[in-house]
C-alpha cells in the first residue's frame, strides 16, 4: 500500500443477477472483492464405495486419471502470444481522490459497465463526500465520465449499484439529499446511458431490491420500518406495512416479511409472519411467535418461539405458509443454533450447532419435503463468532460440496462429498506435491483447501475457491498439503474433474477467474504491499501456465474483475499508481480473444464421464442414480469456446445401488465408515414422527434414497412410514388436538354425546340471537397460530431447548426443535 494513501480501497463487484442471501441487513448485491491494502485416510486416486450389505455392493474402486494430454505438453501449444496482447491492453486512469470504487456490469454479454467512485468523511454528524460514475460499453478498456446524468449527486456507497434481473438493462442509483425527510434514487431502462432522478417519501435503510420475475416491481425498508413497494420502475411508492422487520421476495410475485405490532424489531420471538401476493392490496398472516424466517429453494423457513421463550422450532413449509411442518432434527440447548447451508428444491443441508463454545457441529440433510432429517457430517467447522463456516457448492459438478471439520486435536481439515452429503472424505492430495510439515507421515496427507474461515482468521488467502456451471469439473481454490490446513502461505490448486484430483497451479496466493467457459484461466500474485506488473494465463484448466507483462509502470494491484457467467475473454486489473502528491485508480483490461486465434470445433473436443475414469465401464461413474457424458475442451487444443458455448450433456439413468442412499432418521455413519449405524442415544427405541397432524413410526434398515435421485431398479433397503392412525402437533402454526383413536371404545360416545349438547346449546344461542335480540353478532374465532406458544420471548439468544423426548414408553418422538440462524 502507498505510504501515503488516506483509507482502504474498496473495490466491490456487482453482477446482473441478484442471489438469494439468507443474511439479514442492507448489505447491496454482490460481492467485495479487492480491498487495497480426524487423521486423514490417504485415498491416492480412489473413490471409497460403500459395501454394506452385499447385496447392495456398487462398483468397484476405481482410479481417476487426466482427462487426455500429459502435463507439460499443451505447453507448446502458446507461441509468440506477447505481441498479441500487448495490442489489446488497454489503459484508462480515474483522475480523482475517490477512496473505493464500485463495478456493476449491466445486462450479460452488453460490454456495459458502470463504476462508481466514492469519496466521503464524516464531520460531526453529516458525511461530507463526492460521487462519480464512468460508464464503459467495451468491458473496460475505455470509460467515460457520465457523473452529469445524476447531477452530481452524492451516491451512496453502501446500498451499491442495483442491477436489475435477467437482462433488462435497468439500474438503480441511491442519492443522499441534506435536509430533507426523504431521499433520491436515480433510474436507467437503457443500461445506463440515460437516468431520471425520482424523489422519495422516505429514506431507505436497505438497498431496493427487484422482484426476480418482474423488474417494474421493487420494494424497500425505510429508516423507520417502514415497507414501501413501487410496481412501475419507482415512479409511485405506495406503503403497505409499519415496523417491518425483515422482508424477502418470494415466488410468483410474493412478498414475504415479519413484522411487530408492538412497535419494536428487538422483540424478535413475537414477530408475525406475513404474506402479500398482490403488491399489499391484501396482507395475510401465515405465522406467529416468529424470531425470523428465511428461503430456499421451494422451501419456506420459519423459526418460531415457544416453550416459555426458551425454545426455537423451525417449520417449514413448501405452499408459501399456507401449511406447515416442524422440521424432525435433534434438540438443541443454550447459546447452540441452527443454520441453513444450502438449499434447492429436492433437498436442504442444515448445520446443528454443538452445546458449548465449540466451534462446530453436526450436518444434516433433509428428504425431499424438508422435515425428516439425517445426519451427514460431525464435527463440521462452523464458528459461532461471525458465522464463518467453509461450505462449499461446487457448481461445475453436480453433488459435490467441500467443507471442513474441526478435529479432535483441534486443527482443521478439508473433506468432500461427491454424492450431496451422503458420504465425506478427505481430498486426494496432489500428484505433483510433497506433504509440509503437519503431515505426521511424510508419504501420506490430503490436500486442505482454504475458503471463508481461513479469511475470517485473516490469513494470507485473497479469494475462496471458484467453480462456474458452464466450466465443467473445474475447481480453483488456496489449499495446503498435509494432516491439516496450514497458516503458512497457501498455493494455488486447480481440478478438472470436480475434487477426485488435484494439481498445484501457482505457488503462493493469487487473485484468479475463469473465462471462456474454462477456456481460459487468468491469475495476477496476491502482493497487498508491492506494486505489480505481471498476469498468468492458461488455456489447459491449469496444467501450463504463461506470463505477460501488462504494463511497464507496475500499480498497486486491488483485485481482478471479469464478467459473471465465465463467457467473456476480457478481464481488467484494477490498482492504483502512488505519487507523492497523489493517489489514483487505474483499471488496465486485457482482451485475450486474438491469443486463441480459431473458434473450436467438434475435434476439439472429447467425451468425458463425470465420477468416472473408465468411459467403457457400463457400471461406472454413476452418481446420484444416473450418469453424465459431456463434450469438453481437449487441453491442447487453444481455440475459443465462445459467448454462446453450452454444455452438452448425455444422461443415463443407473439401477440403484447403496451409492444412492443416505443414512435414515436416527442411523450415522461413523469416521471413516460407509455403514450406517443407529445413533446411540436412539438405540432399541421405537422411531416416531409427525407429519401433517398423523404420528407416523418409521421401520427402516438405516437408509434413505439421496433426494434427487434418479436411479431406477435394483434392490433397496427396506422402510416404511406406517401411519398410526393418531393425530399429534406437527405445527405449532397450526395445531390439532392429540387424539389416540385406540384409547377407548367408550370414546366414540362421550363425544357423541358432547357433539349433541354443544349443538343444543349453539342453536338456543342462534334462537335467542335471531329471535329474542332481532339481529346480527359477531363471531369472534381465535386463531390457532397462538396455541401452544408463550409470550415471553428472549431478546437475541439461542434459547435452551428440551433435550430429551422420550416418553412413558420408552419411544422418542422427535417433533422439536430448531433454530436458525442463517434465517436472521
Amino acid at each position: 500500500m502507498g505510504p501515503l494513501l488516506p483509507c482502504y480501497l474498496l473495490l466491490s463487484i456487482l453482477t446482473f443477477s441478484a442471489g438469494l442471501d439468507f443474511q439479514q441487513g442492507s448489505k447491496p448485491t454482490g460481492q467485495p472483492v479487492f480491498v487495497r491494502n480426524s487423521n486423514p485416510v490417504e485415498r491416492a486416486a480412489k473413490i471409497a464405495k460403500r459395501s454394506l450389505p452385499a447385496w447392495l455392493a456398487a462398483s468397484p474402486n476405481h482410479k481417476i486419471k487426466p482427462r487426455s494430454t500429459e502435463q507439460g505438453d499443451s505447453c507448446k501449444a502458446l507461441q509468440g502470444y506477447d505481441t498479441k496482447l500487448t495490442a489489446n491492453t488497454h489503459s484508462y486512469t480515474f483522475n480523482d481522490l475517490s477512496g473505493s470504487v464500485s463495478l456493476a456490469w449491466v445486462g450479460d454479454g452488453t460490454g456495459v459497465i458502470l463504476a462508481l467512485t466514492t469519496f466521503q468523511v464524516p464531520f460531526f454528524m453529516i458525511r461530507l463526500g463526492q460521487s462519480k460514475l464512468y460508464r464503459s460499453e467495451n468491458y473496460g478498456k475505455s470509460f467515460q465520465d457520465v457523473t452529469s446524468l445524476i447531477n452530481n449527486t452524492f451516491i451512496r456507497s453502501e446500498f451499491g449499484i442495483a442491477i436489475g434481473p435477467e437482462n433488462s438493462g435497468k439500474v438503480i442509483l441511491t442519492g443522499e439529499v441534506s435536509g430533507t425527510l426523504g431521499s433520491r434514487i436515480f433510474v436507467s431502462k437503457d443500461f445506463g446511458k440515460s437516468f431520471t432522478h425520482l424523489d422519495l417519501p422516505f429514506i431507505p435503510m436497505m438497498q431496493i431490491t427487484y422482484n426476480p420475475e418482474n423488474s417494474n416491481a421493487l420494494l424497500v425498508l425505510s429508516n423507520t420500518n417502514e415497507l414501501w413497494v413501487s410496481d412501475d420502475f419507482g415512479s409511485n411508492w405506495k406503503k403497505i406495512h409499519d415496523m417491518v422487520c425483515l422482508v424477502k421476495w418470494g415466488r410468483k410475485n410474493t412478498i414475504f416479511f415479519t413484522a411487530n405490532l408492538n412497535g419494536s424489531c428487538s422483540d424478535r420471538g413475537i414477530l408475525e409472519l406475513r404474506r402479500t401476493t398482490d403488491y399489499g392490496k391484501t396482507i395475510k398472516t401465515v405465522g406467529s411467535k416468529i424470531y425470523s424466517f428465511g428461503l430456499g429453494g421451494r422451501f419456506l423457513f420459519a423459526s418460531v418461539m415457544t416453550g416459555k421463550g426458551t425454545l426455537r422450532i423451525i417449520h417449514v413449509s413448501v405452499d408459501q405458509g399456507e401449511s406447515w411442518n416442524m422440521a424432525q432434527l435433534p434438540p438443541v440447548g443454550h447459546e447452540q443454533f441452527y443454520s441453513i447451508l444450502a438449499a434447492n428444491d429436492e433437498m436442504v443441508f442444515m448445520h446443528v450447532d454443538e452445546p458449548g463454545d465449540t466451534g462446530f457441529g453436526t450436518i444434516y440433510v433433509s428428504d425431499d419435503r424438508g422435515t425428516v432429517y439425517s445426519k451427514s457430517l460431525e464435527r463440521h467447522l462452523y464458528t459461532t463468532t461471525g458465522g464463518d463456516t467453509d461450505f462449499t457448492n461446487v457448481t461445475s459438478l453436480r453433488g459435490v460440496f467441500i467443507t471442513s471439520i474441526l478435529a479432535e486435536d483441534s486443527s482443521v481439515q478439508s473433506v468432500v462429498s461427491f454424492d450431496q452429503g451422503g458420504e465425506w472424505v478427505p481430498l486426494q492430495k496432489p500428484a505433483n506435491t510433497k506433504c509440509d510439515v503437519t503431515a505426521k507421515d511424510p508419504d501420506k496427507c490430503s490436500l486442505h483447501i482454504h475458503a471463508a474461515y481461513s479469511t475470517a482468521m485473516r490469513l494470507n488467502v485473497p479469494m475462496l475457491p471458484l467453480s462456474e456451471p458452464n466450466a465443467v469439473g473445474l475447481i480453483i481454490a488456496h489449499g495446503s498439503v498435509g494432516d491439516a490446513i496450514s497458516v503458512m502461505r497457501p498455493d494455488v490448486y486447480v481440478s478438472d474433474d470436480g475434487g477426485y484430483t488435484w494439481i498445484k497451479g501457482l505457488d503462493g496466493p493469487h487473485h484468479y477467474a475463469i473465462l471462456d467457459s474454462g477456456g481460459l484461466l487468468v491469475a495476477v500474485e496476491h502482493s497487498p504491499t508491492q506494486p505489480v506488473n505481471k498476469i498468468r494465463f492458461s488455456t489447459d484448466e491449469g496444467q501450463c501456465w504463461g506470463t505477460y507483462t501488462f504494463t511497464k509502470e507496475p500499480i498497486y494491484f486491488t483485485g481482478l474483475a471479469s464478467e459473471p457467467g465465465a463467457r467473456s475473454m476480457n478481464v481488467s486489473i484494477w490498482g492504483y499508481r502512488d505519487s507523492i502528491l497523489s493517489q489514483y485508480w487505474v483499471s488496465i483490461t486485457i482482451d485475450f480473444r486474438d491469443l486463441l486465434t480459431r473458434d473450436c470445433d467438434d475435434k476439439d473436443y472429447v467425451q468425458w464421464l463425470a465420477h468416472s475414469d473408465d468411459i467403457s465401464d457400463p457400471n461406472d461413474g454413476c452418481m446420484l442414480g444416473y450418469k453424465e457424458r459431456f463434450l469438453r475442451l481437449r487441453k491442447d487444443s487453444v481455440c475459443w469456446n465462445g459467448r454462446d458455448y453450452e454444455v452438452n450433456t448425455q444422461p443415463t439413468l443407473c439401477p440403484c445401488t447403496l451409492d444412492d442412499f443416505l443414512c435414515d432418521f436416527g442411523y450415522y455413519r461413523k469416521e471413516n465408515s460407509s455403514e450406517c449405524v443407529e445413533q446411540p442415544d436412539l438405540k432399541g427405541k421405537v422411531l416416531e414422527f409427525c407429519l401433517h397432524g398423523k404420528e407416523e413410526q418409521l421401520q427402516t434398515s438405516g437408509y434413505r434414497k439421496i433426494p434427487g435421485d434418479k436411479c431406477e431398479g435394483g434392490k433397496m433397503p427396506e422402510r416404511k412410514e406406517i401411519d398410526l392412525s393418531k393425530r399429534c402437533v406437527s405445527d405449532l402454526l397450526g395445531p390439532e388436538l392429540l387424539i389416540d383413536s385406540r384409547t377407548s371404545k367408550s370414546v366414540p360416545i362421550v363425544i357423541t354425546v358432547i357433539v349433541i349438547m354443544l349443538l343444543s346449546v349453539a342453536a338456543g344461542v342462534v334462537f335467542v340471537k335471531k329471535y329474542v335480540c332481532g339481529g346480527r353478532f359477531l363471531v369472534h374465532r381465535y386463531s390457532v397460530l397462538q396455541q401452544h406458544v408463550e409470550d415471553n420471548a428472549a431478546e437475541g439468544v439461542d434459547d435452551p431447548l428440551e433435550t430429551n423426548h422420550e416418553t412413558a414408553n420408552g419411544k422418542i418422538e422427535f417433533h422439536d426443535d430448531s433454530d436458525e440462524d442463517l434465517l436472521e
